[in-house]
């Protein structure tokens, strides 16, 4: 429990990192230099206003100088960010395993809030992320996965999880972008940016070929009725407003990553 309040921490912290790429990275700016400013008045945020969520709060959302409000996208992303970083240590300890959870988290809550205020993916968390993904399959192997029934037995689970990343990044992403293709072909206009295509390849080495395909269901699924609903109800022009659907597959990933084994572990139960 103590690594897991930790983890909530360290959570908090990277969370107000995220919101730092969030803002800079689809306006292609350096996430290093300057430091933290105000958008609207562009004065330095001083380090006793930048603690996370406490600031938020003792400013009462807005800025110290300029007293413009603060959008609550930023403790909304720091404590979505510390709640998984204590799900995943909670759930697997303070282990590799446990890290590459919190990291897939970290990246499907930037791209999520990147696609809903700019509707822009950024390369950052997709092609990093799919790096990262694959390189994490080593680590931590996967249990089950369609590559380990092709390869012969002598090449070990490591080479099965690495072949599995990699598999579940082309393949998911190259379906999605026939999807993307036909669309194009029969509607004559763009259905899919090319930003969604690489952040479900990111998925794909994270989770494996089923778990993504899993996640692009729920996410069309999520997409096509929350998406309708949206705009029914604001009235917008269906033919020509663009869904975030990086949104919906962000969180049908996260939903797919901590609850799919103890849904599946519940369902046995049942059925035993």
């Amino acid at each position: 429990m103590l690594a897991a309040a930790l983890a909530f921490l360290i959570g908090l912290l990277i969370g107000s990192f995220l919101n730092v790429c969030i803002y800079r990275w689809p306006r292609e700016r350096s996430v290093i230099r300057p430091r933290s400013f105000c958008p609207a008045c562009q004065h330095p945020i001083a380090w006793y206003d930048n603690v996370p969520v406490l600031s938020y709060l003792v400013l009462q959302g807005r800025c110290r100088h300029c007293r413009v409000s603060i959008s609550l996208r930023y403790p909304l992303v720091e404590l979505l960010t510390a709640l998984f970083f204590f799900v995943a240590v909670f759930s697997y300890g303070p282990t590799i395993e446990a890290l590459k959870w919190c990291l897939f988290s970290a990246l499907l809550i930037g791209l999520v809030f990147s696609d809903l205020e700019e509707r822009i993916l950024p390369d950052q968390f997709t092609v990093g992320g799919t790096i990262a993904g694959i390189l994490l399959a080593a680590a931590v192997p996967f249990q089950f996965g369609i590559v380990a029934l092709l390869l012969p037995a002598d090449w070990g689970p490591v080479w099965a999880s690495v072949g599995e990343a990699v598999l579940g990044a082309g393949l998911s992403g190259g379906l999605l972008w026939l999807v993307g293709a036909l669309y194009l072909k029969v509607r004559r206009r763009e259905g899919l940016g090319f930003g969604d295509i690489k952040m479900v390849g990111m998925i794909g080495a994270f989770l494996g070929v089923q778990a993504t395909l899993l996640t692009v269901v729920l996410g069309s699924i999520l997409g096509s009725v929350l998406g309708l609903l949206y705009i029914l109800i604001t009235r917008k022009q269906a033919s020509t407003y663009e869904l975030p659907f990086g949104l919906f597959l962000g969180v049908a990933g996260l939903g797919v990553a901590f609850l799919r084994d103890p849904v599946l572990t519940a369902l046995s139960r049942l059925a035993g």
